[in-house]
Formats: C-alpha cells, structure tokens, sequence
C-alpha cells in the first residue's frame, strides 16, 4: 500500500510511526528475535488507522507480542446448563481490551506480500484496539450520538446480518465470512478490506465503503495506482 499513499500522508504516517515505536513494548514470543524492520513493518500498518484522526495511539495497548507462526490461546466454552469446557484454539492473530495485541509473524508477512486480498492481520487487530478504546468491542468505535451513528448502525447492521446469511447459506461472499461471527469481527473484516482492496469494496459494497472512509477519513480507493491491484478478496 506504501506506494500509493500521498506524499503528504506518507509524513503523517512516518510521524506516527516514531510515536508508537516509542510508547508502546514489542517482545518475540517463542524464541523469536524481533528486529527493528519488524516493529516498523507492524507499527507502520497498525498507524495506517491513524491518518487524519486525533490519534490517540491506541491508548489501551502496552505491548505487542509477535510469534514466529500461528499460536495457541486459552479459551472457555459455557453451555446451556452452565458446564465450562476449556480447550486451545490456534489463532493468528489476537486484540485484547487491556494491554495487548499478539500476531503470527508469518502471518504478517502474508499481509505484506499480498494485495487486493482482503487479508492483513495487523489491520484486523490493531481496528480491534480503536474498536475497544472508548467501549465494548462491538463494531461501534467510539462514534458521536446523532444522525452519523445512526447512518453507521443502519449500514452496518446490514451488511454484517447480510454476511451471516450469505454465510451461513455457504454462500461466497466479498468480506471475510470470519466478519459473520459478530460485529466486533465484521468490524476489522471491513476494516482489512478498505485498505487493502478498496476498490473493489467501493464497488461491491458503496454504503459501507461510505461509512468507513468517513470514519478513517480517508479514501484509499483514491490513492496513486502505482502496485495497485483489483484481485478479489478470498472468498
């Protein structure tokens, strides 16, 4: 995506990128060195949600853990009758409210050598942080009451029950059916998509591309068409 932003808004990055580097702690999990490119190559993809907006940069986060591929994490099962079951499920990436976001570094590499696919884990996770800065993480990232928030539920609100039934159905569908599971997900789902294939989420879904790029105000299906692709995103 670099080479397509505006010069103007490569500055804004690069500032916001020296920022975070500073405020917030990158540890290797699992016997993984994180060099310097790493943390830049994260923290430059997670700012890309901070153009143009009172950054706040990710005030929740203390650290950023990176294994070298996908990781095991704890989870809890509650059934109808009150019965816990824990299990591991292997994740890929993960956003805590309080304190941390954990990423496959192969993963994020993935992201960076694809393009047009919809797919970026740091995006995904870091869109998980604002999700979360002034709330729940439920798809509602800290907007003003009024008619806006009431354009966002609705547009939302559709798309995302329109995923579930697209999905549950085994439908394809544009977006991540991982978006189905709740709005919180379909969020960062969304979020992937606009930056790194906005083009084809502006034709394919207008009114959420709308409501995105007046939320990270900006308009990356406008950006320079040096290394841009229209490949669609998986499926």
């Amino acid at each position: 995506m670099y080479p397509r932003i505006p010069d103007a808004d490569r500055r804004e990055l690069q500032g916001h990128v020296q920022v975070l580097l500073a405020e917030k702690r990158f540890e290797g999990c699992a016997g993984l060195e994180v060099t310097e490119e790493m943390r830049v190559l994260v923290a430059a993809q997670a700012c890309l949600l901070l153009l143009h907006r009172e950054a706040e940069y990710f005030p929740r986060l203390v650290a950023v853990l990176i294994y070298p591929g996908s990781f095991r994490s704890p989870r809890q099962h509650h059934d109808e009758v009150g019965v816990v079951t824990e299990h591991h499920e292997v994740l890929s990436g993960e956003s805590w409210d309080r304190g941390t976001v954990v990423l496959a570094w192969d993963e994020v590499r993935r992201g960076l050598q694809g393009g047009g696919d919809g797919y970026n884990v740091v995006l995904h996770e870091f869109a998980h942080q604002i999700d979360c800065e002034h709330g729940p993480t439920d798809g509602y990232p800290g907007l003003p009451r009024g008619k806006a928030r009431a354009e966002w539920a609705r547009v939302m609100s559709q798309e995302f029950e329109s995923l579930r039934r697209e999905s549950d159905r085994g439908q394809w569908t544009f977006l991540d059916p991982y978006g189905a599971q709740d709005p919180g997900e379909f969020f960062a789902v969304a979020t992937e998509s606009f930056f790194e294939c906005p083009r084809d989420l502006r034709r394919e879904m207008p009114e959420l591309y709308g409501q995105l790029a007046r939320f990270y105000r900006q308009d990356p299906a406008g950006w320079g068409d040096r290394g841009a692709t229209e490949e669609s995103p998986r499926a």
